[in-house]
This record gives structure tokens, sequence and C-alpha cells, in this order.
């Protein structure tokens, strides 16, 4: 099972983004780095919804904008890990049309917003198979934790 990595201050901006969208639905995808079991975000990029209609319970991301945020992955070292949107009063679970549309292999984080509020983070995995999601665990890492980068390893003294 896989696990989704994000500090808190990302899930916060996506949350402030899912409220200001609201009643519409937000977007954006992830940044970072599959890392074994454990996708690390290290950047999101908040992406327009281009749905024309049913903004409150669809979204699109727009095929330039997922190429640029692919080409600004690369440029960093990092890869797209996984999306996100808000589901604006619905629960944090993915619909019919957002397993239609997913991808596996990717993380799909979802933000239940209440009358305006954001009340429930949630994130997901389509399963190979494309049958259903699969819950992931989220884990907040601390920022400090975050800044200092991935642990260091000492090398041992037969190494070159």
């Amino acid at each position: 099972m896989t696990c989704l990595v994000v500090v808190p201050s990302d899930l916060a901006a996506i949350e402030r983004q899912a409220a200001a969208a609201y009643p519409e639905e937000c977007c954006g995808i992830l940044l970072g780095k599959a890392e074994g079991g454990r996708m690390v975000v290290e950047r999101i990029v908040p992406a327009d919804n281009e749905r024309q209609e049913s903004r409150g319970n669809r979204f699109v991301i727009g095929p330039e904008t997922v190429l640029a945020a692919q080409r600004a992955a690369r440029a960093e070292e990092l890869e797209i890990v996984g999306y996100y949107h808000s589901h604006p009063d619905h629960p944090a679970q993915p619909s019919e049309f957002d397993r239609e549309n997913a991808w596996p292999g990717v993380s799909y984080l979802i933000v239940a917003v209440a009358h305006g509020k954001p009340s429930e983070v949630r994130s997901w995995r389509l399963a190979d198979d494309r049958s259903a999601f699969v819950e992931e665990p989220i884990e907040r890492l601390s920022e400090e934790r975050a800044a200092a980068g991935p642990p260091v390893r000492e090398r041992s003294e037969s190494a070159p």
C-alpha cells in the first residue's frame, strides 16, 4: 500500500484554494518523488478548472497545463505524483466520474468543502484494473523535516 506524504502548509494552501473556488471544484497537480511506497509531495501546482459546465461537481485540467507541470517537474528532478481537487458539499471520496477519468499509479487527493469550509481531506489510488479506488493514508510531514530534505546516508568505510 502506498502513502501520500505532504507538509501541512501545502494542505492548507489546497484547502484555501478549495474554499475560494466554492461552490465550484478546484484542482491542481502534485509534484514530488515516489520513494518506495511513499508518494512524497514537494510542490503543489494549482490549476484552473477548465471545465465549461458542471463545475460544481466536475473538473478538468487541460493537457497544456499537465504538459507544463511535467516540464517543470523534470527541470526540478521531480515527477507528477498525483492530482487534487475539491468536492463542494460532498464527501472526500471519488465519484464514478473521478474513477472513469483517473489513471492508476498516481494519488488523488480530495478535499470536501461543506458550506464553503474545508471539512475533510482524503487520498485515493485507482486500482491497476481501474475497477475502484483504494484509500491511501496521508502522512503529514513536519515543515522542518521537509526543509531538511531527504535523510543523508552515511558512507561506509569501504565505499569509494
